[in-house]
């Protein structure tokens, strides 16, 4: 059977860039050793199974070197993992797939003569990161305690992702790349994204991560919106940023979330419980964590008594909590698409502006299980599968 010479170094760090060792591949690619050694080469087919398996686009076996892949907006993570050395596939292809979605907004909102965001961007570091995040809360209409009347994160979740989206920020929350379950994204790589842009804003938040934590996330990378800045970050109060951004962006998150004049009110009826950051927590569906940080901050508890919080509820093993993956098909959509997003992509579809592979590959959707999804938006479409 006739082999395809592929340089070994290409082999290899096709199988690097995938996060795998030979071992892990060796019962599909038994003889991937030998091809990373150059003692033998693999078939056609067994290239094209391979650079499947990897995520790698079958043609970079052909190039004469590994290619230098860079991720495509600036990287401000400060707990990065020493043993990252390049972005995944998985984030790779998240942060494409979501370029690819504001590209096409971007240009569908302007063709219908749509106004810029006049928030994008109006916010500057020498800016009071405290008034912003009031700002922000304003413009979204989040009454005073709006959270507190909410029952559990998972909801609290929901409506603040939605809130954002009717003010025109597409606001994706998934924890797979697309629809693929074997494709999990990895939280200690990546908290989120956003990506700015006056007419077609996103924030991309890891649905794999902790509600509490996604609650954290939104409204960081809402605030990288307001500086009309494009970032990849780790958001959470305690990643210690080393960067003014990343600071900014989490004062204004905290001031968003957790008000400094509601916790103040709340704290003169809780500080004498026993666990007054966990009742923070429930009032404001943010962690535990935020929750005692915010109250540090606001020097309504001394260091001392945060830090032993913290080591303790780390010692719990309770700085994540259960997220799952399961649940309805087309409900996922609503976060991992977006009923903003999906309904802009069907009406041109409807219209003809966009043919039917455009829409499939913007919304990750094909055939019947995009017009099933439209259905449920009560958008059917022409020729809609009974």
């Amino acid at each position: 059977m006739p082999r395809v010479h592929v340089k070994p170094e290409l082999i290899r760090w096709a199988r690097e860039r995938a996060g795998r060792s030979i071992e892990e591949y060796a019962v599909r690619f038994r003889k991937l050793d030998e091809w990373e050694n150059g003692a033998s080469q693999p078939t056609m087919k067994q290239l094209e199974a391979f650079a499947k398996a990897t995520h790698v686009p079958f043609g970079y076996f052909f190039l004469p070197e590994p290619p230098e892949e860079r991720l495509p907006i600036p990287d401000l993570r400060t707990m990065r993992n020493q043993d990252i050395r390049h972005p995944s596939p998985d984030l790779l292809d998240t942060i494409h797939a979501m370029q690819r979605r504001q590209a096409w907004l971007r240009e569908d909102r302007i063709e219908c003569e749509s106004e810029p965001m006049d928030f994008v961007g109006s916010a500057h570091l020498a800016d009071d990161a405290d008034a912003i995040g009031r700002e922000m809360r304003r413009l979204l209409g989040l009454s005073d305690g709006w959270a507190g009347h909410i029952r559990t994160w998972q909801e609290a979740v929901g409506e603040l992702r939605r809130a954002i989206e009717q003010l025109g920020v597409m606001a994706v929350i998934n924890g797979v790349v697309g629809n693929n379950t074997h494709r999990t994204l990895d939280v200690e790589e990546f908290r989120g994204f956003a990506l700015s842009d006056a007419y077609a804003p996103l924030i991309f938040v890891n649905g794999a991560d902790a509600k509490s934590a996604q609650m954290f996330t939104l409204a960081h990378e809402l605030a990288h919106i307001w500086l009309g800045e494009s970032a990849l970050t780790d958001s959470g109060l305690m990643s210690e940023p080393s960067r003014d951004m990343e600071s900014w962006c989490d004062r204004a998150a905290a001031e968003f979330l957790v008000p400094a004049r509601e916790l103040n009110a709340l704290w003169r009826t809780i500080r004498d419980q026993a666990s007054p950051f966990e009742e923070i927590a429930r009032s404001f569906k943010v962690s535990p964590i935020v929750a005692g940080r915010r109250a540090m901050d606001l020097r309504l508890v001394d260091r001392d008594s945060f830090f032993d919080f913290y080591r303790e509820y780390i010692a719990r093993g309770r700085t994540q909590s259960p997220t799952g993956s399961g649940g309805d098909f087309y409900h996922n959509q609503n976060t991992r698409v977006g009923e903003m997003f999906a309904t802009q992509v069907i009406r041109a579809a409807k219209g003809g502006r966009l043919s039917f592979r455009e829409a499939y590959d913007l919304t990750g959707l094909s055939g019947g299980a995009f017009q099933e999804y439209a259905h449920r938006l009560g958008m059917d479409m022409p020729g809609r599968f009974s």
